[in-house]
């Protein structure tokens, strides 16, 4: 070990055994800067000799990447991003997207099918409209629905679609139809849709406390000024012939 750590700092190859190929002698090159070498052990032949030498670097490794000189001008006043922009790509961060940042839509559920209203409305709490959208963080924007006493659905589903729930107790489950919940609590079958659709775990349960739904016109969040929902689907009104 000793002879090898000695050959290492000469810069030299070292070679015990008098023989062997060129292609080993050129694996048993050093550079103090980017080479390491392993310890000698008995070979063929009763010898000790050095048998590995395995590449580290390409240069010391405080030495930060260089550069290109069309570049320097984005760093020049940010030197603390000089060292690390070429070692990872930008991941986005929850801090980076603060609830104070997040835009305040509003949408009328006046005479829309539930399925496509509540595929729009989640791919807005999402953020999937974003083009930094990232599965892992919560990123989309508040959502206001008004009239969802008025929200349709085609078909037999008023009297054939049924909402179960279970008070915890022997017996306690209760069925009833779209028909007579919508007349009760119209609120929960729009949130009942849309929660279907985000992830099942905490970040969904975040991404749906930003979802506010109101039976008629009024709510209470005009200080967010809230901005029209941005639709593309052109078959979400029931009375409107779909489009290709």
């Amino acid at each position: 070990m000793a002879m090898a750590m000695a050959s290492a700092s000469a810069a030299r190859t070292t070679f015990l055994d008098g023989g062997g190929s060129s292609s080993f002698t050129q694996k048993l090159a050093f550079h103090e800067n980017g080479l390491g070498l392993s310890a000698p052990r008995r070979g063929e032949g009763g010898m000790n000799r050095i048998v590995h030498c395995r590449l580290r670097s390409l240069r010391p490794k405080t030495q930060w990447p260089i550069i290109p000189e069309q570049h320097k001008w984005m760093y020049e006043d940010k030197p603390e991003l000089q060292k690390a922009i070429w070692h990872k790509s930008y991941y986005p961060k929850e801090a980076d997207h603060p609830n104070v940042s997040k835009k305040w839509y509003i949408v009328d559920a006046t005479n829309m099918r539930l399925g496509r209203l509540a595929s729009t409305i989640a791919y807005y709490l999402r953020g999937k409209d974003s083009p930094m959208f990232t599965p892992s963080l919560d990123m989309g924007s508040y959502m206001i629905v008004v009239n969802s006493e008025k929200v349709g659905v085609t078909g037999r589903k008023r009297t054939d679609k049924l909402y179960r729930r279970h008070s915890g107790r022997p017996g306690g489950l209760k069925e009833e139809t779209f028909d007579h919940l919508q007349k009760r609590i119209p609120e929960r079958i729009v949130e009942h849709a849309v929660r279907g659709m985000l992830p099942k775990n905490r970040l969904g349960r975040a991404m749906f406390r930003k979802l506010k739904v109101f039976k008629g016109g009024d709510h209470p969040h005009g200080a967010q000024k809230p901005e029209p929902l941005p639709i593309k689907d052109k078959r979400i009104m029931l009375d409107m012939e779909p489009q290709f």
